[in-house]
């Protein structure tokens, strides 16, 4: 049953220096994922009457969870009698639901693809730079969508002619993660097999790749593996495989069908890149053990991401996790401003520029032939 171990502590004391140097002296570690089992699964009527949402049950049923079959389709009664408590009851909570009819018309989100695709809302690990906060309203409880059948097949009325069109799966949630709860991945892979206009991609920070080896993909799905310095995805990515589990998960995906893996297209999403105390180190190591990993000729990408939060997910954030050590100090920040009046708050351009020339130097030395796709 999944703990509270990552779970704010609002009395806690006062937390270690962030990155203090004898945690950054630690050895790299090496578990993966413990699998999320909610205390909680939550079926409304409408995602009974799915054949896909029976699939669900059954699959709940198999596992032995506590399963509450709703009355009506509305998620009532989610909130405890604090902030914590009812971040507490959201994280270990998994609900079935259909999606509503409004995520049929499909949202841009470039630069990562074309299209969001969203297989399921909400997430189970703790990260305390969550992207999802402000994003989602409510409680953060993680939503899978029975109708996904509907879901998949809504696609192709954005295919082109003249194009590939990508669709992003990761947009509010880790797929992954809850995939041994679901199989919704494993039916995107299957189905995108067959589009030859579409591409599917998804990006985690899990390890339990096992359920998708053997899919027949036809090189039409790219998986990505979420990385970071390891002092950062120690501190701060609470509930997900290490960062030596993530890239063994992604050698596997990748490794040709003949050698016992996936056959996939992979990527590494380094992601949110911080200027941490000695980042050119911290971050070197990664990419060399990355190199060393990837000693085969495959089909690789990158993306580069920079953390930014704004106001709103700033103080979700700090509801969540009132102790964290990451910076949100937005003195330090350059500020963008979107055409809605919305401010993002990132790191101001000297910094940006350092980072960009150091990680595209890097990377290219080490992957000549591994394009990047993206920075932000």
């Amino acid at each position: 049953m999944q703990t509270d171990m990552f779970l704010p502590v609002l009395n806690a004391p006062s937390p270690a220096p962030a990155f203090a140097p004898a945690a950054l002296a630690d050895a790299p570690r090496a578990h993966g994922a413990k699998l999320w089992l909610p205390q909680r699964v939550l079926f409304a009527p409408d995602a009974l009457q799915e054949d896909f949402g029976q699939q669900l049950l059954a699959r709940a049923t198999a596992l032995n969870l506590n399963i509450e079959l709703l009355k009506s389709n509305r998620l009532t009664n989610l909130r405890g009698a604090d902030e914590r408590a009812t971040y507490r009851a959201a994280k270990t909570t998994l609900a079935v639901v259909n999606a509503p009819a409004g995520a049929l018309r499909l949202q841009p989100t470039p630069p990562s693809a074309d299209f969001q695709l969203n297989l399921a809302e909400g997430c189970p690990a703790h990260c305390q730079y969550c992207y999802l906060a402000g994003s989602l309203s409510g409680p953060p409880v993680v939503r899978a969508f029975a109708n996904l059948p509907k879901l998949l097949a809504n696609t192709q009325v954005y295919e082109r002619a003249d194009r590939l069109i990508s669709f992003e799966a990761s947009c509010y949630t880790d797929v992954l993660g809850i995939e041994h709860l679901t199989g919704a991945l494993a039916e995107a892979v299957r189905y995108f097999a067959g589009r030859e206009g579409a591409r599917l991609r998804f990006v985690s920070k899990y390890d339990h790749v096992q359920s998708l080896l053997g899919l027949p993909h036809g090189g039409h799905t790219r998986a990505r593996a979420s990385l970071n310095a390891e002092p950062l995805a120690r501190q701060l990515e609470g509930g997900t495989a290490s960062i030596e589990a993530r890239i063994r998960g992604l050698r596997q995906l990748a490794l040709p069908v003949a050698e016992g893996g996936g056959g996939y297209p992979v990527g590494v999403v380094l992601a949110p890149i911080m200027p941490l105390p000695d980042w050119e180190q911290h971050y070197g190591q990664l990419l060399d053990r990355l190199q060393a990993a990837f000693d085969f000729n495959c089909d690789l990408t990158v993306e580069f991401i920079t953390h930014r939060f704004t106001p709103g997910s700033k103080e979700v954030l700090l509801g969540w996790y009132p102790n964290t050590s990451l910076d949100l100090e937005e003195s330090t920040r350059a500020v963008k401003t979107n055409k809605f009046g919305g401010r993002k708050y990132v790191y101001p351009t000297p910094t940006m520029q350092a980072l960009k020339s150091w990680f595209y130097r890097e990377w290219q030395r080490r992957f000549p032939a591994a394009p990047v796709q993206y920075w932000t």
